[in-house]
């Protein structure tokens, strides 16, 4: 049985750095924001029973969701939101849960352990159960809404309403295993990867 480390971290955070040393160090990355991508692009597996839940302004022309439509229904103020997130993930959680299930069983032979990355990993629940260990990719909320910004050229209040709708800081270092300092740059973040890499072979080799 695959030893399996759940990554997990708030949006901004630097979940994909993290995630990419692994990689580096040969290690199998199921990445779940990937498959979710996956099954929302045009022709993607999840596309008609959003369509049918949420209406056709969900979809792009080229049949893709449309991400912005789509946030601004599930991120947006008022408790018809709660609602709305519950009905995506109503469709998506499945969908993604088989998937990374049948990645994490398909190349888990030419690895020594996996990476499990989920974004939602703390507020999903059922993740928990899945995973031997959670590292949590920690930073302060102010170098989170400056990375999505940046990156997403989103408005700060639109960062603040997803990171309102995810769990906070707090909650999720209380169920970290092991927290990953990244309000750094990228070479502060190696050394640590490396001694997190160095400790899961360890645990991976005594599981075995």
């Amino acid at each position: 049985m695959t030893y399996v480390v759940g990554l997990t971290g708030g949006i901004g955070s630097g979940k994909s750095a993290a995630a990419d040393l692994f990689a580096e160090r040969g290690i199998l990355v199921v990445d779940t924001d990937a498959i979710a991508h996956a099954l929302t692009a045009p022709g993607g597996a999840a596309m008609p029973a959003i369509r049918a839940e949420f209406g056709a302004t969900v979809a792009a022309a080229d049949g893709a969701l449309d991400r912005a439509a789509m946030r601004a229904i599930v991120f947006a103020d008022g408790s018809a939101k709660t609602m709305a997130r519950q009905r995506l993930e109503a469709i998506l959680h499945p969908m993604i849960r088989r998937e990374s299930e049948r990645l994490l069983a398909a190349d888990a032979a030419r690895s020594p352990y996996a990476i499990l990355m989920v974004p939602l990993l703390i507020e999903a629940g059922s993740y928990r159960e899945r995973v031997d260990r959670i590292a949590v990719v920690d930073c302060a909320e102010a170098t989170q809404i400056a990375r999505v910004m940046g990156r997403n050229g989103l408005a700060r209040e639109e960062v603040q309403r997803i990171l309102a709708a995810q769990a906070t800081r707090a909650e999720r270092l209380a169920v970290a295993d092991d927290v990953i300092d990244n309000d750094g740059d990228l070479a502060a973040l190696r050394p640590q990867i490396e001694r997190l890499h160095v400790n899961y072979l360890a645990y991976a080799r005594n599981v075995g």
